[in-house]
């Protein structure tokens, strides 16, 4: 199919999960309705059959099948550009899916009706639910400065009902309220064209986590909303690769404090600087040090990692 003037450019990044990606694949082309969509699959070296699976099963879809792990970031980079989406005629909408998924057969068309009757969001994502049907709190969430301090100093696990300190993850709000947030998850994260066009593609210095809050970020500081919609339900496995590997939370933490010195540390007080700092190295534990102790220079590049075979990097 050709990529010029697409409704929607879907880019999904595997690693390591071809029985979940198959049932993905078969829910977005179940979804596609009258839509002019086109899906790339970037696989980051798996190790199973991915790769062979999607270009005998699904011959529709693009495959980018890289011969390092590039992290989720990256690779998303690759799928949207191969897609056109930096392009002379760039998709309406795209969408980061995770390839542990279930779109509704519904779904797409709800969402970009959705957008397309509301000009002023950039971003919109579904209720998302995990298997046993519970909510899946990354889904919708406040990335404000109070809100990360009351997640880091746990104020938002014993007072969750709290307007205030449940506010990370707004779990004081009805599951099926309609809401403009901070952000939504990268597992589902449905984005306006001309939004991409303004503040650019996701920023490859997070390895994975946190490059959706920032995407978020840089999309409402453009003056856009962020939306929470749960008119459309996503089933989603959860970490279906990244549970198999430790070092995933020694990232979450990395990508705190990269999200942090971009965005927040000028406008800072000193002392709650040291207590970010603290909170992230006591709960990152003896991995993250090098990375908190790097200070600033983690956002410049100057500590980033390189790819790790084994390195998972889903949601």
């Amino acid at each position: 199919m050709s990529i010029d003037n697409l409704d929607l450019a879907i880019v999904i990044v595997n690693y390591n999960v071809s029985d979940l990606l198959r049932r993905c694949l078969a829910s977005v082309f179940a979804a596609e309705g009258d839509l002019k969509f086109a899906v790339c699959v970037v696989d980051n070296n798996s190790q199973d059959d991915s790769v062979l699976m999607v270009q005998r099963e699904f011959p529709r879809v693009h495959v980018i099948a890289n011969k390092e792990n590039l992290g989720y970031p990256a690779a998303n980079n690759q799928g949207l550009a191969l897609l056109g989406v930096t392009g002379d005629k760039p998709p309406r909408y795209s969408l980061l899916l995770n390839p542990d998924t279930e779109v509704p057969p519904d779904g797409f068309i709800r969402l970009l009706d959705y957008m397309d009757e509301h000009p002023e969001v950039g971003v919109v994502g579904p209720k998302i639910v995990l298997l046993d049907g519970q909510l899946d709190l990354a889904c919708r969430r406040d990335v404000s400065m109070p809100a990360l301090v009351y997640r880091m100093l746990g104020l938002s696990y014993l007072f969750p009902r709290s307007p205030r300190f449940g506010r990370y993850n707004l779990t004081y709000l009805d599951d099926n309220q309609l809401a403009a947030v901070d952000s939504v998850v990268g597992a589902f994260m449905l984005v306006r064209g001309e939004a991409i066009e303004r503040v650019g593609l996701l920023d490859d210095r997070f390895w994975m986590y946190g490059e959706d809050l920032d995407w978020s970020k840089r999309i409402r500081d453009a003056g856009w909303t962020v939306m929470y919609n749960p008119s459309v339900t996503v089933k989603h496995v959860k970490r279906a690769s990244s549970r198999q590997n430790p070092r995933a939370q020694t990232e979450f933490y990395r990508a705190m404090l990269i999200f942090y010195y971009k965005h927040y540390r000028e406008e800072t007080s000193l002392w709650l600087h040291w207590l970010v700092l603290l909170g992230v190295a006591l709960k990152g534990g003896r991995a993250i040090w090098p990375d908190v102790m790097a200070g600033p220079a983690i956002v410049n590049g100057a500590t980033a990692r390189p790819p790790r075979p084994g390195q998972e990097h889903d949601r």
